[in-house]
């Protein structure tokens, strides 16, 4: 440490303190998110007998049957896909989940007492997928998971066709199936109806209301559509090389990303300068770097 410049050290204990805060801030996430899960749980969907998908589902059967604290269920049966988790995926996401599963088990165990929000099963339905989600979401986000069974599904996805999603949707049929057996089905198609509320809101919160698209235009009036992307939206544009396969043709290619409350505003602009213009507008997971920074339109 002692050989390296002033300019280095310096610069290393600063990395050191955005890593440190970066670090307290994930852990805030987590501790809010199994918050929401728990009062998502034992507020709204387990007074209802509306379960989730998952080992959430199993443990809130279980508990129901066995007439066990749910909490219990959470942490014995996430455990051992903690541990595979632990040495097959990583240190880091084991310890997250494991820490967040606790929580959540701690949090529904407290709220446990607390009084059903609703009695009607479509609210409880509705509010508590809303709040679930947002809540899985929030962990998701901190680098950790609430449920074993996406440990699962991500092993078996390297060995197999099919995707995360896919096993998962698997796991889920069979439990989301079984909750009518236990509940009626009734309570069955308002648990499918908080699990998909879940799905939607967990996206929403993963990628943000905000979501990134990238743009592809191709277009003779490239130079005036680029300008206008980069003066009314503030956006940054690349021009990429291309050639028409059919005439074989140089073409120039724009690239760019917008969010999707821009995305209105973008194909009006390539309307008014170029309206044959060939347009293609996709979905962005993360977006880093670069220009792409939020103004004003104009």
């Amino acid at each position: 440490m002692s050989n390296l410049p002033n300019g280095a050290v310096q610069l290393s204990s600063q990395h050191q303190k955005l890593t440190r805060l970066k670090f307290l801030r994930r852990v805030m996430f987590m501790i809010i998110g199994s918050a929401l899960v728990s009062v998502a749980l034992e507020v709204f969907l387990v007074p209802n007998n509306i379960i989730d998908g998952g080992i959430v589902g199993i443990s809130i059967i279980l508990s129901h049957l066995s007439h066990f604290p749910l909490g219990i269920f959470l942490v014995l049966l996430n455990l051992p896909f903690l541990l595979i988790g632990y040495k097959q995926i990583g240190k880091t996401f084991a310890l997250s989940t494991l820490f967040s599963v606790i929580l959540m088990s701690i949090g529904t165990t407290l709220l446990h007492p607390v009084q059903a929000f609703t009695i009607d099963p479509l609210l409880a339905a509705v509010f508590g997928g809303i709040i679930l989600g947002i809540g899985v979401g929030l962990v998701i986000r901190s680098g950790g998971s609430l449920d074993g069974t996406e440990i699962v599904a991500i092993l078996f996805s390297k060995k197999s066709p099919f995707s995360v999603g896919e096993i998962v949707m698997f796991f889920n049929f069979f439990i989301l199936g079984s909750a009518g057996f236990v509940f009626g089905w009734d309570h069955a198609m308002y648990s499918l109806i908080a699990y998909y509320i879940a799905f939607k809101m967990i996206d929403i919160t993963i990628e943000g209301l905000d979501q990134s698209k990238s743009v592809w235009i191709i277009s003779d009036e490239f130079s005036k559509i680029g300008d206008s992307i980069t003066s009314r939206l503030g956006r940054g544009v690349t021009y990429l090389k291309g050639e028409g396969a059919f005439t074989g043709d140089d073409k120039k290619v724009i690239f760019s990303v917008i969010t999707r409350l821009e995305e209105a505003k973008l194909k009006s602009i390539v309307d008014e300068l170029d309206p044959k213009a060939f347009l293609a507008i996709g979905n962005i997971h993360d977006v880093k770097g670069g220009r792409f920074k939020k103004k004003d339109i104009h």
